[in-house]
Order: structure tokens, then sequence, then C-alpha cells
């Protein structure tokens, strides 16, 4: 970057944040080049077109598009600021390892074009001292390179790491308005990326280093997580004592320093379910509590499995609409959800009298293959169905007056029909033998 002109910009994975980030960055006038590795999704883009749901990122893809401002492409293009938001699943191993290796993968794809004066930034949520990886990785394949951090002298590049913190369904507002937080190898380095989001950016950015970047991201989901188990530990007790859980937070939260959080059938999504475990397999030892998060979270996914199981048995024959199978409302991830775990569980036991009700489908995923489970609208849903299992709040379930229901079998599982009388819970012992 020199001057006061705009950098180009690589953005490398187009996914539910790096397509978002692309087109913001292109708003704001920079010339960004985005990388997939599916061809799909380029094309997609290349069309004006977007691949996944969001509000109004249609229209901006679009907008930017047209314009020339962004064009995608399989291979990583040469530009002044690579951006890296590529996944960070587990290993295999069945102990929620993270697996950095599409980070490797890009940093080396990076380090093919990278020249001196360019600023490599990674967005994608990371255990600690993935940064410091990436930089490795770079220096290993680009020993013509200084790198920061392995110098005396000034470095030839800058690498920094900024995570992203929006929510889906808002995420192109708060890219834009959130406060972010930019850890650099070297303060130099968190300078030269601060000046890149400044650009497009309103929120205040704040300079740290790289890995008290990292962990705050990780931080930031931990304590939801621990939060939102809480709220659902607290389901499962008032379920076995009888109560309505609703009326007790909302009493309970009338205290001016109780702020309970909204109960569900678990957690989703591919942050609160999956960054926890970052912390947890980093250090075993002193995080029994974000551990038992992470469990009761879990457990509450089978505990609702088990509810609603007793609930299709009590009502034998009964068609069954099972609403929502995203992570969260009105949006079209499934990644993680509980509720997507819940309905394929169900349509694996009970066949052809599950309806699925996702409005953000247009099929059912893998998982229902053989099932005899259809997909269906609302409509259809409350003519046919006698019993109900509400998984996702979305607007349109919201919406559903009480006199289109109020004779159906109701498990609710997200508060949203607080005039619905709920079916009578069963016994703990039928619970255990449904589940």
């Amino acid at each position: 970057m020199r001057g006061q002109s705009l950098p180009t910009v690589s953005v490398i994975g187009l996914g539910y944040i790096g397509l978002p980030t692309a087109a913001i960055i292109a708003r704001a006038g920079m010339r960004v080049f985005g990388m997939d590795v599916t061809p799909h999704v380029v094309d997609t883009i290349n069309r004006g077109e977007i691949h996944i749901e969001e509000v109004d990122l249609d229209g901006l893809v679009q907008g930017v598009v047209a314009r020339g401002l962004l064009t995608a492409s399989l291979e990583v293009h040469p530009a002044d600021v690579f951006v890296i938001a590529v996944p960070t699943p587990f290993h295999k191993d069945g102990r929620h390892t993270p697996d950095v290796t599409y980070v490797l993968e890009a940093a080396k794809n990076v380090a093919k074009v990278l020249k001196a004066g360019d600023t490599v930034i990674l967005e994608s949520t990371s255990p600690v001292g993935t940064t410091e990886q990436l930089r490795d990785a770079i220096a290993a394949a680009r020993p013509d390179l200084k790198m920061p951090g392995l110098t005396d002298g000034t470095p030839d590049v800058s690498i920094a790491y900024c995570p992203e913190r929006v929510l889906p369904g808002r995420i192109l507002e708060e890219l834009t308005n959130n406060d972010r937080s930019i850890g650099g190898i070297t303060p130099r380095c968190a300078r030269k990326a601060l000046a890149f989001y400044k650009r497009f950016v309103r929120g205040t950015c704040v300079t740290t280093d790289a890995r008290s970047a990292e962990m705050t991201k990780l931080v930031e989901n931990a304590f939801r997580d621990v939060n939102i188990a809480f709220a659902n530990e607290l389901s499962m007790v008032c379920d076995r004592l009888g109560m309505d859980v609703w009326e007790v937070i909302r009493l309970a939260n009338r205290h001016p320093r109780v702020n309970i959080l909204t109960p569900g059938p678990g957690v989703g999504g591919h942050c609160i379910a999956v960054d926890p475990w970052f912390i947890v397999s980093a250090a075993p030892e002193q995080t029994p509590l974000i551990r038992t998060a992470r469990g009761v979270n879990d457990g509450k996914i089978h505990h609702v499995i088990a509810r609603a199981a007793a609930l299709v048995e009590a009502n034998p024959g009964a068609k069954v609409a099972c609403l929502g199978l995203a992570f969260k409302a009105n949006i079209d991830d499934f990644r993680e959800s509980p509720a997507r775990l819940v309905a394929a569980t169900l349509a694996r036991r009970y066949g052809t009298r599950i309806h699925i009700v996702e409005p953000y489908a247009a099929e059912l995923p893998r998982e229902f293959e053989g099932t005899g489970a259809v997909l269906t609208d609302i409509d259809s849903a409350l003519e046919d169905c006698g019993v109900m299992i509400v998984l996702v709040d979305h607007d349109v379930f919201r919406s559903v007056p009480l006199a289109e229901r109020e004779d159906k079998a109701v498990y609710d599982t997200r508060g949203i029909w607080p005039d619905q009388p709920q079916a009578p819970v069963a016994p703990v012992e039928e619970l255990r033998r449904a589940g």
C-alpha cells in the first residue's frame, strides 16, 4: 500500500464469511479478487449471484461484480492485501482436535504470489498460535522474503489476525459496524492491518498481538456457550419438575443483575458449538467448566430427541411436523445444527410420519435419504400433521396464530408460542426409553 491509493485485495475462501467480506471491501472501492476451490461457487459469483442465504448480500454482490470490483477464480490472484477466510474444522479423531490444514494450504498458495510490501490477514477462527504457523508456512515457501518475528531488520511483509464477530442474518451490517480486534505478529503488522480495516469498518478497531486476538475470538464464543448451557440445563430441570421454563426465566430476568439466555434444542453453528473445543484442546486440565458446558449443550439435543419421541409415541398414527433444520432463525446455515440432528433421528425412527418444514431448504440433507420423510411447507404441515415439534424460531413459524395450532400436540423447544398449551412431559423413565 503506497500513499492514499486503494490497495488491491485477494480474499481466499468465499463462504459464509469470505463472500460477504469480499463484497464489503469491494463496495468501499477496492479491487477484490476472490478465490475458492469450488467451481460452482466461482461461476455463481462471476454471474453476480450468490450461493448462500444472507440478507441484502445478493444485491451487493450483483452490484460490485457489475462494476468490475469483484471477480472470483480457482487460483489466488496477486494483490496488496490477502484475507484468508477458510474453514477450521476438527480432525476426524473423535477428540475435537482443531484442524488448521486449510489455513496452512491457503498460506502456501498465497506465498506463490506474495511480494515485498504485502499484508496477509487471517480471519478464520483458529487455535492460539495459528497465525504464527501461517507465518512459518509462508517463510518456508518464500525464504527470499523477511518475515515478521523472524528477522532483526524490517520485515518484507506484514502478517496479522483479525477475526470476524458477526450474526448470520446481519452479517453485512455487523462486518461494517462491529468493533474489530486486530492482532499483529508485531506491532508494525497490526498497524498495517489497521490501516486496511479502517477503509471499510466503522466500528472501533483495536490493535493487539496475534495470540491475544486469536484467544479473544475463542473466548467470546465460549462465553456464549457456557451461558446457553445454563439456560439449557435449567430447561431440563424444569421438564423434570413439570414447570414452564419460559415463565421461570421471564421472572428471574426481572432481577436487575440477572440475564438468563434463551434455551433451545442444543447449540449449533460453526462458531459456538465448535470454538470452545479449541480452548479445551489447548489447556484440557484448566477447562472443566468449558468442557462441561459443551457436554450440557450436546446433552440437551438427546433430551429433546427423547421428549419428542415420547410425544410421537403418545400420538400413534399422527403425522409429525418438525419445524426447522437451520442452527438459528431466518438463515439457510445448517452447520452443526441440533435441529437437523433431532429431525434426522426422528425420521430414521418414524419414517413417512415425519414431515420437515424448512423454508430455507430446497431439498432435504442427505441423511434423510431412505427415511421416507418429506419436505413440506408450513401450511401443508398445519393441515396434515397432528404433532408439531418446534426446533427453529423462523419468523414464518412465529407468525402462526393459536387458532391454527390449538388442536395440535406441540413440543416447542424455542418458546415461540407462549400461548400454546404444551404436551405434557413424559415421566423420566419413559423419556429414557424413548431416547
